[in-house]
Protein backbone atom coordinates (compact mmCIF):
# COMPACT_ATOMS: atom_id res chain seq x y z
CA UNK A 1 0.00 0.00 0.00
CA UNK A 2 0.91 3.68 -0.36
CA UNK A 3 1.04 6.78 1.39
CA UNK A 4 -1.68 8.71 -0.81
CA UNK A 5 -1.70 11.86 -2.36
CA UNK A 6 -4.26 11.30 -4.66
CA UNK A 7 -6.68 14.49 -5.33
CA UNK A 8 -10.40 14.03 -3.89
CA UNK A 9 -12.70 13.88 -6.45
CA UNK A 10 -10.53 12.60 -9.37
CA UNK A 11 -8.97 16.26 -9.73
CA UNK A 12 -5.89 15.93 -11.90
CA UNK A 13 -1.97 17.25 -11.59
CA UNK A 14 0.58 18.32 -13.77
CA UNK A 15 4.36 17.25 -12.73
CA UNK A 16 7.56 17.78 -13.78
CA UNK A 17 10.37 15.02 -13.09
CA UNK A 18 14.14 15.28 -13.39
CA UNK A 19 15.90 11.95 -14.52
CA UNK A 20 18.79 10.62 -13.38
CA UNK A 21 20.42 12.13 -16.70
CA UNK A 22 18.62 15.35 -15.73
CA UNK A 23 16.41 15.34 -18.62
CA UNK A 24 12.82 16.58 -17.53
CA UNK A 25 9.41 14.71 -17.90
CA UNK A 26 6.24 16.38 -17.88
CA UNK A 27 3.02 14.27 -16.80
CA UNK A 28 -0.41 14.00 -15.37
CA UNK A 29 -1.49 11.70 -12.84
CA UNK A 30 -4.23 11.53 -10.31
CA UNK A 31 -2.27 9.37 -7.73
CA UNK A 32 1.32 10.46 -7.84
CA UNK A 33 2.69 7.98 -5.74
CA UNK A 34 1.34 5.48 -8.05
CA UNK A 35 2.65 7.33 -11.24
CA UNK A 36 6.09 7.42 -9.53
CA UNK A 37 6.56 4.05 -9.11
CA UNK A 38 5.06 3.24 -12.35
CA UNK A 39 7.57 5.37 -13.54
CA UNK A 40 10.61 3.65 -10.55
CA UNK A 41 9.75 0.35 -11.78
CA UNK A 42 9.89 1.31 -16.00
CA UNK A 43 6.16 0.30 -16.45
CA UNK A 44 4.98 4.11 -16.63
CA UNK A 45 5.89 6.22 -19.76
CA UNK A 46 8.56 5.03 -22.07
CA UNK A 47 10.64 7.88 -21.52
CA UNK A 48 11.92 6.09 -18.16
CA UNK A 49 12.52 2.92 -19.49
CA UNK A 50 16.50 3.94 -20.61
CA UNK A 51 16.80 6.12 -17.59
CA UNK A 52 14.93 6.81 -13.58
CA UNK A 53 12.99 9.32 -11.78
CA UNK A 54 15.73 10.88 -10.06
CA UNK A 55 13.59 13.72 -8.48
CA UNK A 56 10.10 15.32 -8.24
CA UNK A 57 10.39 18.57 -9.39
CA UNK A 58 6.89 20.62 -9.65
CA UNK A 59 3.42 19.85 -9.26
CA UNK A 60 0.57 21.48 -9.94
CA UNK A 61 -2.69 21.02 -8.32
CA UNK A 62 -6.29 21.19 -9.01
CA UNK A 63 -6.86 20.35 -12.73
CA UNK A 64 -9.71 18.14 -14.89
CA UNK A 65 -8.25 15.43 -16.75
CA UNK A 66 -9.15 18.72 -19.53
CA UNK A 67 -7.37 21.36 -18.02
CA UNK A 68 -4.41 18.81 -17.13
CA UNK A 69 -3.73 17.98 -20.45
CA UNK A 70 -3.81 21.11 -21.98
CA UNK A 71 -1.23 22.46 -19.31
CA UNK A 72 1.23 19.23 -20.12
CA UNK A 73 1.27 19.81 -23.10
CA UNK A 74 1.99 23.65 -22.87
CA UNK A 75 5.03 22.77 -20.49
CA UNK A 76 5.99 20.34 -23.17
CA UNK A 77 6.17 22.69 -25.55
CA UNK A 78 8.19 25.45 -23.45
CA UNK A 79 12.15 25.34 -23.36
CA UNK A 80 14.51 23.31 -20.85
CA UNK A 81 15.52 26.84 -19.89
CA UNK A 82 11.48 27.87 -19.27
CA UNK A 83 10.51 24.88 -17.57
CA UNK A 84 13.56 25.12 -15.07
CA UNK A 85 12.27 29.08 -14.68
CA UNK A 86 8.72 27.51 -13.72
CA UNK A 87 10.26 25.02 -11.51
CA UNK A 88 12.23 27.78 -9.69
CA UNK A 89 9.11 30.10 -9.89
CA UNK A 90 6.90 27.56 -8.11
CA UNK A 91 6.61 27.34 -4.19
CA UNK A 92 6.57 24.18 -4.80
CA UNK A 93 7.59 22.49 -1.57
CA UNK A 94 7.57 18.32 -0.99
CA UNK A 95 8.12 15.45 1.07
CA UNK A 96 9.43 12.60 -0.93
CA UNK A 97 7.90 10.58 1.63
CA UNK A 98 4.85 11.11 -0.06
CA UNK A 99 5.93 9.02 -2.95
CA UNK A 100 7.52 6.14 -1.76
CA UNK A 101 5.81 2.91 -0.79
CA UNK A 102 4.56 2.29 2.35
CA UNK A 103 4.23 -1.11 4.93
CA UNK A 104 1.58 -3.01 3.23
CA UNK A 105 -0.49 -4.01 6.98
CA UNK A 106 -2.50 -6.45 5.03
CA UNK A 107 -1.79 -10.36 6.62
Amino acid sequence: MLNTCATPAKLWLVYIIEATDESLYTGITNDMPRRWQQHSSGKGAKFFRGRKPASLKFIEHSHTRSSASQREAAIKKLSRQAKLKLIKDSLFDFDLNLITPATDNKP
